[in-house]
Parts: C-alpha cells; sequence; structure tokens
C-alpha cells in the first residue's frame, strides 16, 4: 500500500477535499498498464473506501437526529464541496482504466458496472446531484419532525403507527386520522419539494443523453438483465396471481372480524399494518434496544455461529441504532462502513413483532456485507445487484422463522410464534400489489414528464393504480387521503426507482425459504455462498 492514508478517518480532515487530491492526483498519474493494474486498483480501491466511510460517516450522523445543525452542515459539506469533486477524479481514473482494455475474467462485472458509470457522468449533473441531495435532507427533516399528541404524550410516525394493531377499532380509526392529518398538513410542502426533484431528475436525464430519467435510472441501477417491458409484464402478473389472493385474505379478515367492509385503518400497507381479526393482543415483544438485540443475537447465533458473531461485532462496536425517537429520520436501513468493512444498522423501532422483521431483514443486508467485504479484494466487486441485494434480506426474515420462540432464545411463545409467521406469509402477499402501485407510479411519473409536473395528476394516478392493484378497501370519505399515499413512501423521494427490486427479490427468498423446508443446512449454506459472491 503506497497511499497516505491512515487506518480511520477520524484520524484526517474528512471533509477536506485537500486530504484527499494529492492521492487522486498520484494515481492519475502513476504508470498504469496490465502488469501494473492490480497494485494501482488495490490503491484506488482503497481511497475509495475511505471517501465512502467518511460520506457513510456523515449520512448516518444526520439520519440519527435530522435537528441537529452541526450534522446537517457536516452532511451538507460532504455532498456539496467533497463529493463532486471526487466524482470527477474517479471519472478519470475510469477513463484511464478502461483504456487498458482488460479481459481479466472475475473483474468482467465490475468493468461492465464502470463503463456504465462512464458513459452515464456529466459534469453538469454534479450540482444537481448536490440540490437533489439538499432536497432529500429536508424530506427527511420534515417527516422526521412529524409527531402529535396521543393520550398525554408527544408520540412521532413510527409510535403513533404501533396503535393501528389495536383491537379498538375507534382507536385504530382515531390514531389512523392523527397520523394523515400530519402528512396532510405537509402536503404542500411535500408536493413542492417533488415538484423540484422531478425537474432536476429530467435534466439529470437529458444532461446524460437520455429521453426521460426512467431509462436513465435503469442504467444507473445496473438493470442490465431487463428493461421497463418486464416490469410491465410483472406488474400484469401480480394483477392476475396476487392481488387474487390478497383479496381473499382481506375478504377472511372481513368476515372474522364482521364489519361490512374493511376501512384503512384495519389494513394500512404503508405502514405494514393489517388487523389481524381475532380478539388476540397484539405481539409487541420487547420494550428496550437490549432486549431486541439480545434476542436477535440468540436466533442468529442458532441459526448459524458466524452469523451470530457478525451481530455481536455489530452490537459490541455500537453499530446498531434500533429504537426510535423524536427527530430521528423515518425509515430504516443498512449502510455500509467499507473502510472498517462493517456494516450500520439504522432502525425505528417501537417494540413490535413488525420491528423483529425489519431487524432480521437489516441483519441479512448487514451479513451480506460482511461476507462480500471480507471475499471480495476491490471495493466495486463487493457490490451486488440491488435485485440480489434484497434476497439477501428479505430470506434472512425467512430463515429464522424456525429460531423465534422463547425457548430457543427468542421472544415468543410457539402461539405468538405461529401468528407472528402467519401474519409475515400474510404480507408478503399483501405487499405485492402495493410494490405494483408504486413501481408502476414511478414508471408513469419519469415518462410522463409533462402531467406529472401537476400535483392533482400526480395524485390521479396514484389512486388509479391504487384501485387496480389494492381496490379491496372502502375509502369512502378519504378519498383526497389515499391520492396523497405517494408521499408517505419514501422511496420515491430519496431512492427513485428503487422498488421493484423488493417485488423480485421477494420470490427469490420464497424459493431458498422452500428449499429450507426440504433442507435447511444446505439452503443456509447456499444462501452465504451467494452472499460472498
Amino acid at each position: 500500500m503506497t497511499l497516505s492514508l491512515p487506518a480511520t478517518i477520524d484520524q484526517v480532515d474528512y471533509l477536506n477535499w485537500e486530504t484527499y487530491r494529492p492521492i487522486y492526483a498520484e494515481l492519475q498519474t502513476r504508470p498504469l498498464s496490465a502488469e501494473t493494474q492490480r497494485q494501482w486498483l488495490e490503491d484506488w480501491s482503497y481511497l475509495t473506501r475511505f471517501v465512502r466511510e467518511a460520506f457513510s460517516y456523515t449520512y448516518i450522523q444526520r439520519t440519527l437526529d435530522t435537528s441537529d445543525p452541526a450534522r446537517e452542515k457536516a452532511y451538507l459539506d460532504m455532498v456539496s464541496n467533497l463529493m463532486p469533486k471526487g466524482k470527477i477524479a474517479d471519472q478519470a481514473l475510469k477513463e484511464r482504466l478502461l483504456q487498458l482494455d482488460l479481459d481479466d475474467e472475475d473483474m468482467q462485472i465490475m468493468l461492465r458496472n464502470l463503463r456504465a458509470e462512464v458513459d452515464l457522468f456529466a459534469e453538469a449533473n454534479l450540482p444537481l446531484e448536490t440540490e437533489l441531495t439538499k432536497l432529500t435532507a429536508e424530506y427527511d427533516k420534515q417527516v422526521g419532525g412529524f409527531s402529535a399528541e396521543w393520550d398525554g404524550t408527544t408520540e412521532n410516525l413510527s409510535q403513533l403507527a404501533v396503535h393501528l394493531s389495536s383491537n379498538d377499532r375507534d382507536e385504530r380509526q382515531r390514531v389512523w386520522q392523527t397520523i394523515n392529518t400530519l402528512w396532510e398538513n405537509a402536503r404542500t410542502d411535500l408536493n413542492k419539494i417533488f415538484d423540484k426533484m422531478l425537474a432536476l431528475r429530467q435534466q439529470v436525464a437529458e444532461n446524460a443523453g437520455y429521453a426521460n430519467y426512467r431509462d436513465y435510472a435503469f442504467i444507473l441501477r445496473g438493470r442490465f438483465a431487463y428493461d421497463a417491458e418486464a416490469c410491465f409484464q410483472f406488474h400484469d402478473a401480480i394483477s392476475a396471481a396476487f392481488v387474487p389472493a390478497a383479496t381473499r385474505i382481506l375478504e377472511r379478515k372481513r368476515q372474522a372480524l364482521g364489519f361490512d367492509t374493511l376501512k384503512p385503518w384495519d389494513y394500512a400497507p404503508e405502514m405494514g399494518k393489517i388487523i389481524e381479526g381475532d380478539s388476540a393482543e397484539p405481539l409487541n415483544p420487547f420494550s428496550t434496544e437490549d432486549e431486541l438485540i439480545h434476542a436477535s443475537l440468540n436466533i442468529f447465533n442458532a441459526l448459524d455461529p458466524d452469523l451470530g458473531r457478525y451481530f455481536a461485532t455489530m452490537a459490541d462496536d455500537g453499530l446498531l441504532d434500533l429504537m426510535t425517537r423524536q427527530g430521528k429520520a423515518a425509515g430504516g436501513y443498512c449502510y455500509g462502513l467499507p473502510l472498517r468493512k462493517k456494516p450500520f444498522i439504522f432502525m425505528n423501532a417501537v417494540g413490535s413483532s413488525r420491528n423483529m422483521q425489519t431487524m432480521f431483514h437489516e441483519a441479512g443486508h448487514a451479513f451480506h456485507g460482511f461476507e462480500a467485504m471480507a471475499s471480495q479484494p476491490l471495493i466495486w466487486m463487493q457490490r451486488a445487484p440491488m435485485e440480489f441485494n434484497e434476497v439477501a434480506s428479505m430470506a434472512m426474515e425467512l430463515l429464522v422463522a424456525p429460531y423465534l420462540t422463547k425457548e430457543k432464545g427468542g421472544l415468543f411463545t410457539s402461539a405468538e410464534a405461529a401468528r407472528h409467521r402467519i401474519g409475515h406469509l400474510e404480507k408478503i402477499i399483501l405487499f405485492m400489489p402495493y410494490m405494483a402501485v408504486v413501481d408502476s407510479f414511478q414508471h408513469w411519473l419519469y415518462t410522463h414528464i409533462d402531467a406529472a409536473k401537476d400535483a392533482a395528476t400526480r395524485d390521479a394516478k396514484w389512486d388509479e393504480l391504487w384501485q387496480r392493484f389494492m381496490p379491496q378497501i372502502d375509502w369512502q370519505g378519504y378519498e383526497q387521503i389515499r391520492s396523497g399515499g405517494w408521499h408517505r413512501k419514501l422511496h420515491i423521494f430519496r431512492y427513485p426507482f428503487y422498488y421493484i427490486e423488493y417485488g423480485m427479490a421477494q420470490i427469490g427468498a420464497l424459493q431458498l425459504w422452500r428449499n429450507s423446508l426440504d433442507d435447511h443446512a444446505q439452503a443456509l449454506a447456499d444462501y452465504r455462498h451467494a452472499l460472498s459472491l
């Protein structure tokens, strides 16, 4: 290693471009040939890991407290000043590498991805991408600040959503209306944010030589194996197979509950909530972060001791922030820290069984990161297609199923574990139509740019798709709220065209789960091998 970078980012001024500029310059001028490319790549890979660690750290810190001006400033300094300069320098190094016309078999996928990145790059897009990142931070800050009084206490969105599992229908309706009042009050502001995003994304696509952002995003997301038509065929298949199955599930619940119709507070897919249809209390198996970590560690140790060690490392190193609190960004994620070769998990847990599912999901991503970072020498080889990344997470949700009971270290009784598993499998079926709504909506947004500029037209399109794929719920009197439901799906704001991957991966995860029913050990071995590739 010839680079003058330390082992951790806190040993340098990691927000200062001058920390990195001389190293990029040295790589740009160092003699490069087929014989010297391996050491050159290893040095560039280390530099890239260092820069990405710095970005990951500032991103994580901002999401942990969106109300902290110092964290926001550090993140915006990173995305406004350092990252654009890094992208320009990286572009020059990519072009230099590709001129070698290497034919190393183990690098072909990496080189294909780098070629696509070179082709997409347009320096004019750097300030636009920075502005998009700032708008995403604005969305996060606004939604992260949502709170309302509930029975004498102030609760954020995640805490309020717990009450949607209540057996008291009046309480469910009351909290549903409270939550949606928050969203409706922000409707104008969120539309303004998205108006700017839409225009910027269209300009990004045009600057890169694409007619629309959809076509640009397909290359950006590395969708080399399928096209838009394949997505439409998937939507149609979901309409033909999953929508009737979802209708049967919801009709059984309606009959069990004795309701004339199901209302949106009985089934709120955007919040992962559906009433079970019996008098059992909602499953809230833990109340503290320590309880969640301890039970998860027991489950992962029972599943595979190596996975248990990975999780224990994260817990010991402070790489888990799991419980919700005011000011924390919405959602959950697993983010890689490539310099440390460790991942970080962020959640907004409130103690529900759904939070357990999220824990397993994000841990699947984390295990993928551990395996890939340990087995692949170059950072670009550690990146898998997003469609498979979500197999890693969704399969983990299913593979842990035999280990959820208290007698095996989990948090459920046998009866509760059965309820949890049934609910999980039902939600898989119910999720697929919702996924089709989100993906179909984005196809329309970015290929009908003039119509999509109008907020009312956007709402009408979302409403049309909702009624195609999710017709089972009675929204009478609340149509206005339904039409703005796309505001609740943060991917549409944060990660455009990142959603169909969940649907594709769910099919793969179900295949792996089916294999595990025949031979659990072999299915787990196959899973871990795939993570390392």
